[in-house]
């Protein structure tokens, strides 16, 4: 098991800055990336970021691409993404989710990740 918690969400206005942290524990020796999705009120939980623990590569969605950054800290078992120039259409839960399955690439789809975090709650007023 893989217990993910998430935190630095908020309330900001349109061109700040966020970065939010993902706490992993348990066995998280097994997992081999770690993603950041997101979900607005009423839409489909949309891809955002993932990383790999071991290297470090990494991937973006088209819809943060050049805003955000994601980065981990193996030492502390901690994956973040630094998001950039937010806009009010960045609102919405982002989750972090852990990878156990997939020894090589970077998963992008919700069902290619087997644990997930709570969420934490981004808003972007205009």
């Amino acid at each position: 098991q893989v217990q993910l918690v998430e935190s630095g969400g908020g309330l900001v206005h349109a061109g700040a800055s966020l970065r939010l942290s993902c706490a992993a524990s348990g066995r998280t020796f097994s997992s081999h990336a770690m993603g950041w999705f997101r979900q607005a009120p009423g839409k489909e939980r949309e891809f955002v970021a993932v990383i790999r623990w071991s290297g470090g590569r990494t991937y973006y969605g088209d819809s943060v691409k050049g805003r955000s950054t994601i980065s981990r800290d193996n030492a502390k078992n901690t994956v973040y993404l630094q998001m950039n120039s937010l806009k009010p259409e960045d609102t919405a839960v982002y989750y972090c989710a852990a990878d156990v399955r997939y020894t090589l690439g970077l998963p992008t789809s919700a069902s290619e990740y087997d644990y997930w975090g709570q969420g934490t709650q981004v808003t972007v007023s205009s």
